[in-house]
């Protein structure tokens, strides 16, 4: 990347895309997973074996986890049973895949936590389908085309919000910034995953700005009386949610 402003604006918008880590140490079948996913609008991420997976998910939460049953270092299965064992990413989607297609090993799958299980060889239009499916039931708001949050409505095909049918004003990047936090409401993020997910991980902006159009879009929300929901959360970072 140039870091010019389209280059910008490009990574931003990318960066909003529902975000799938695919856990797979078959060099052609990443590849393959990687082509599909990216052209059915996801962001793709790999990690070639269970501990890179660990570390990967610590460091940047994905939306969905596409995670293989035989990896090197660490099973599929211990992966999944960890993810669940920790509070911060227990409801992490999570498909198994893996060539183990009899019922036992599906049935161990999905008892370790799997919320959904498809066996190699597999069509990839079937894959994306079942990964839209566990999305919309887990995640809604990253299946649907209008976000909602008590009244206020965000239309991601027209790029506009309203509240009460009253158009609410922002800046692209206030409409970015308030995209990612409904589509995690309640979920507190640091400056730095902000600036990564709003932004783009390639474009170097300072940390401080996000506080400048964190102000901006409470300022933009201040009519319509929406602006306490954008919250910060002392040496932690900024979270969007109606409780205290």
């Amino acid at each position: 990347m140039d870091g010019t402003p389209m280059s910008g604006a490009s990574n931003a918008m990318s960066a909003i895309k529902p975000a799938i880590l695919v856990v797979e140490d078959e060099t052609g079948l990443v590849e393959l997973l990687r082509y599909n996913l990216e052209r059915a609008g996801f962001a793709v991420a790999v990690a070639r074996d269970g501990e890179e997976a660990m570390t990967s998910i610590g460091e940047s939460r994905p939306d969905l986890v596409l995670l293989d049953w035989m990896l090197p270092l660490m099973s599929g299965i211990e992966v999944c049973r960890q993810i669940r064992r920790d509070a911060g990413t227990a409801n992490l989607p999570i498909i198994m895949l893996t060539a183990r297609g009899e019922e036992g090993d599906r049935v161990r799958g999905l008892d370790a936590g799997a919320d959904d299980y498809i066996a190699k060889p597999f069509s990839p239009t079937e894959l994306i389908s079942r990964i839209r499916a566990v999305l919309r039931r887990i995640r809604p708001a990253l299946a649907d085309q209008v976000l909602n949050y008590a009244d206020l409505r965000m239309d991601l095909v027209a790029h506009r919000v309203a509240r009460a049918n009253k158009n609410v004003h922002l800046g692209p990047t206030e409409f970015r910034l308030l995209r990612h936090l409904l589509e995690h409401p309640g979920r507190v993020f640091s400056r730095e995953q902000l600036l990564d997910a709003v932004w783009g991980k390639d474009v170097y902006v300072e940390a401080r700005t996000v506080d400048v159009h964190i102000r901006r879009l409470r300022k933009a929300l201040e009519p319509f009386k929406l602006e306490e929901m954008v919250q910060t959360v002392r040496g932690s970072g900024y979270r969007f949610s109606a409780a205290r």
